[in-house]
């Protein structure tokens, strides 16, 4: 009826003292993807529960950073798959009072929170405007600096296609930094002697 517990296993002790060393990182990246805080902590915790009931399949001597951030990244693509699935219950009332609040400020998020208090805020307005896919690839490249390898197994795409959106939203910040408050203008050729008309 009741089974009497080995002693705890010094090596899983240390693997998950190791696990939680990339708290920070994981929390950061959960908050970027769920912009949420509350959506961020329940996806790191899911993160780690499965990290620490599938540590047996993780191989000593690769990179535990990637693997976990793998972890991460597929958990949520998971929950955004099932949450796809479920059912909309649309209150009309609430909609319709919504409608109502033209010009509403919508509230800052935990995510637009934390930038502002770390980031630029030309670099904010920069990130926020670029979409996930971009977004997540540099996050992972700069930030994390995870190698691409790495980012194409943690994003379950071909490295070729890391490489691209790493390179295109890096050229997307760089324009929308570039032109002033994260719009983009239109510059026009310059003909002979004429300057470029911006737009």
């Amino acid at each position: 009826m009741f089974r009497r517990q080995s002693p705890p296993d010094p090596g899983a002790n240390a693997f998950a003292s190791e696990v939680l060393g990339f708290l920070e990182p994981l929390y950061a990246s959960a908050l970027r993807l769920t912009r949420n805080r509350a959506d961020a902590e329940d996806l790191v915790q899911d993160t780690f529960v499965k990290a620490l009931r599938f540590a047996t399949q993780f191989t000593a001597g690769t990179n535990l950073k990637a693997w976990l951030f793998t972890i991460l990244h597929n958990t949520w693509r998971n929950r955004l798959r099932d949450a796809a699935r479920g059912v909309v219950d649309v209150d009309s009332e609430l909609v319709e009072d919504a409608a109502g609040l033209d010009g509403a400020v919508a509230p800052d998020t935990p995510e637009r929170i934390l930038l502002r208090d770390t980031l630029d805020a030309d670099l904010q307005a920069a990130l926020d405007a670029i979409p996930d896919a971009f977004r997540e690839a540099v996050w992972l490249r700069d930030v994390e600096e995870l190698s691409y390898a790495e980012i194409a197994g943690v994003l379950g795409v071909p490295i070729g296609t890391v490489m691209s959106r790493i390179s295109r939203g890096r050229r997307m910040l760089f324009e929308r930094l570039s032109t002033g408050e994260g719009q983009r203008s239109k510059v026009k050729g310059q003909v002979k002697g004429q300057k470029a008309l911006v737009s």
